[in-house]
């Protein structure tokens, strides 16, 4: 059973900073793909950025040149550093990780971490 344990979230000013971290229970990330997704309150669960086991990586739209997604193999950690964030992006952010796709329908999920910008 892979568990994915995310933190980092937090509450803060409109242009600041964050730096989420999702650390995976495996052997090794390099086996899954990554992802972050998020979910602001009555929306969809939308795509964040992923990592693929490829190494190649994917920013939504939204997010990008303002988020960057990273991995630290060594330490089965990915991490999302977000700046220049918007009250736009407040949402829970989650990890998400899956073999074969990056979807809403990942296998495996963390607990989600809350992340708050005032304007």
């Amino acid at each position: 059973q892979v568990q994915l344990l995310e933190s980092g979230g937090g509450l803060l000013h409109a242009g600041g900073s964050l730096r989420l971290s999702c650390a995976a229970s495996v052997r090794t990330i390099r086996s899954y793909h990554m992802a972050w997704f998020r979910q602001a309150p009555g929306k969809d669960r939308e795509l964040v950025a992923s990592s693929w086991s490829s190494g190649s990586t994917y920013d939504a739209d939204s997010v990008k040149g303002r988020f960057t997604i990273s991995s630290d193999n060594a330490k089965n950690t990915v991490y999302l550093q977000m700046n220049s964030l918007k009250p736009e992006d407040t949402a829970v952010y989650y990890c998400a990780a899956d073999p074969r796709v990056v979807s809403v329908k990942c296998d495996y999920w963390g607990q989600g971490t809350q992340v708050t910008i005032s304007s």
